[in-house]
């Protein structure tokens, strides 16, 4: 892989949680335009792994960089500048989006918050810049009909698309999901990854997500990380979504289990 090509280098990264290693010395690197999934059993790290990655949580070994330079232990001012590009340039979407219905706040304001976090100009000036921006990032993810609908009334799968807008406001180079169909039926989950296979393409994004869909991953990843706390393996999907890896981390023969969602 051409060096001048990677967006995201990790190098023997270790999370501790508590007493317990929660991931140990795992290293890979995600090149530009590049969709990679994380696989692997529940309680395997992966959360952790990406949480890390985004700064979210403290690692105790190893090294983090966005395109060569290092993160969250920035010394001189090139790793500084780094550290702030890398906060620009990636965008987060969680497994659980929790949304208060007692907060008053529209669809158009919070897509508007990804706006104003890059601190593009200042808070009296750019208004107009602003507005065009928040009704673009909507109307590519066809939501612009819920730009004056607060966020309480939103249903699972109008909230992720919300979400998407929200990292659409601005330019972004990886999106990073955390399980973000999670609580969308069958149909909502199938809209969802259609939409974010679109926007990957019209946006030249990264993506670098956790799954627990093999079926979605083998279809549409191009890479695949398979994590047990450690790294198993790493490759083409067809590579690594064989039996034997797939014994190795989820400790039982895989086809036929809850965890892999066979489709005809």
């Amino acid at each position: 892989m051409q060096s001048e090509n990677l967006l995201l280098s990790v190098e023997g990264l270790s999370v501790r949680r508590g007493n317990m290693t929660a991931v140990q010395d795992v290293s890979f690197s995600l090149a530009a335009g590049v969709d990679m999934a994380i696989v692997g059993p529940n309680g395997a790290g992966k959360s952790t792994l990406v949480q890390a990655i985004l700064g979210l949580l403290p690692h105790h070994q190893g090294e983090i960089k966005w395109f060569g330079q290092r993160l969250h232990a920035p010394s001189s001012s090139s790793q500084q500048r780094a550290a702030r590009l890398f906060h620009q340039g990636v965008a987060y979407l969680p497994q659980n989006f929790l949304v208060d219905a007692r907060i008053p706040m529209t669809v158009g304001e919070l897509v508007g918050l990804g706006w104003d976090r890059a601190g593009l100009q200042l808070p009296w000036q750019g208004w107009r810049d602003r507005r065009r921006a928040v009704h673009q990032a909507l109307d590519r993810v066809e939501a612009s009909h819920l730009s004056r609908q607060s966020l309480g009334s939103l249903s699972g799968g109008e909230l992720k698309r919300v979400l998407l807008a929200y990292c659409l406001v601005r330019p972004r180079q990886l999106l990073v999901l955390d399980e973000a169909p999670a609580g969308l039926d069958f149909s909502g989950e199938a809209e969802f990854y259609q939409l974010l296979g679109k926007l990957k393409r019209e946006q030249g994004w990264s993506i670098l997500q956790i799954s627990h869909d093999l079926d979605m991953v083998r279809e549409n990843c191009d890479c695949v990380l398979c994590i047990n706390r450690r790294l198993l393996k790493q490759g083409a999907p067809t590579d690594v979504l064989h039996p034997d890896t797939l014994y190795e981390a989820y400790g039982y023969e895989a086809y036929g289990q809850p965890q892999l969602r066979w489709r005809a």
